[in-house]
């Protein structure tokens, strides 16, 4: 069924390329064609977000046109790169189905099987590990480069292992994302015990600071960092395991200020243990309800 389906599936992906192209054009959109990689770049992360939101709701409707957004952000910062020379979508496709078939050994045939989630897992990270080494090795055969202030030669800087990890992501996911990577090398606890003495460390060295000072505020990220890693040892999500704990904390709120205005009240008036008390109550109830 999916092959006869494919000449329409083709269509529809053309027809949204060449609508973004025209919109690119000088007879176009006036705000697309002056849009840039750099002007845009928070749609993606905000399309993205709203995905997850549609998901996490169990709303189809929703996640279908939420992914379209998405899909047009692709599609608009291709553009953007062909009108540059940079690239093209069809090379964008291309890469993607390269690192696909590279990355899935154990289903195209290349001396590998899996017959689990884990063992999938442990091949990705096997052959990502291949391609920063090859990767490396490209590097130091491209030669030198030029020193532009002093005439001179100096060797090309070779991409580190954790610069494929972006900046820009949210801070619990990129901390569980370079830990697995250096873990990945050999670069971890030997156990998640052994983590937690770590976090009970970490947490001495942040009482010991000035409060407020830019030393506890950094102590305070090793504190997080190391927590991060209690959860990646337990194979839990750590930006998953946040966002249901804040998904928690504003139901529990939401009917704090529920039972506060059925008094006609606002839970800004009340005092420290009448907040206490319908915390409480409010815990009760989602935990009855869960």
């Amino acid at each position: 069924m999916l092959r006869s389906d494919a000449p329409r599936r083709q269509r529809t992906l053309e027809q949204a390329v060449r609508t973004i192209w025209r919109l690119r054009q000088p007879d176009g959109c006036p705000w697309d064609k002056e849009q840039t990689h750099a002007s845009i770049k928070k749609n993606m992360i905000e399309e993205a977000f709203e995905v997850v939101d549609a998901i996490e709701a169990g709303d189809a409707a929703h996640l279908r046109e939420e992914l379209g957004d998405v899909l047009m952000q692709v599609l608009l910062h291709a553009q953007i790169a062909e009108d540059a020379g940079e690239f093209t979508f069809a090379d964008v496709c291309r890469d993607l189905d390269d690192k696909l078939v590279r990355r899935h050994p154990h289903v195209f045939g290349y001396g590998e099987s899996a017959s689990s989630a884990d063992e999938v897992l442990g091949i990705w990270s096997k052959v990502k590990l291949a391609e920063h080494r090859a990767e490396e090795d490209a590097a130091k055969a491209s030669g030198d480069v030029a020193d532009v202030a002093s005439g001179a030669a100096s060797p090309a800087k070779p991409q580190g292992l954790l610069d494929s990890v972006p900046r820009s992501m949210p801070a619990l996911m990129q901390a569980q994302k370079v830990s697995k990577k250096a873990a990945a090398c050999g670069f971890d606890w030997d156990s998640t015990t052994d983590v937690w003495k770590k976090v009970d460390e970490e947490r001495g060295e942040f009482l010991a600071e000035k409060p407020g000072s830019p030393e506890a505020l950094e102590e305070f990220g090793d504190v997080l960092f190391a927590a991060v890693n209690v959860a990646r040892k337990e194979h839990l999500d750590a930006e998953t395991a946040l966002r249901a704990s804040c998904d928690k904390f504003r139901e529990r709120w939401a009917s704090m200020e529920a039972a506060a205005a059925s008094e006609g009240r606002s839970v800004e008036d009340l005092s420290r243990d009448e907040l206490e008390e319908l915390w409480n109550k409010a815990k009760d109830g989602v935990s009855e309800r869960a």
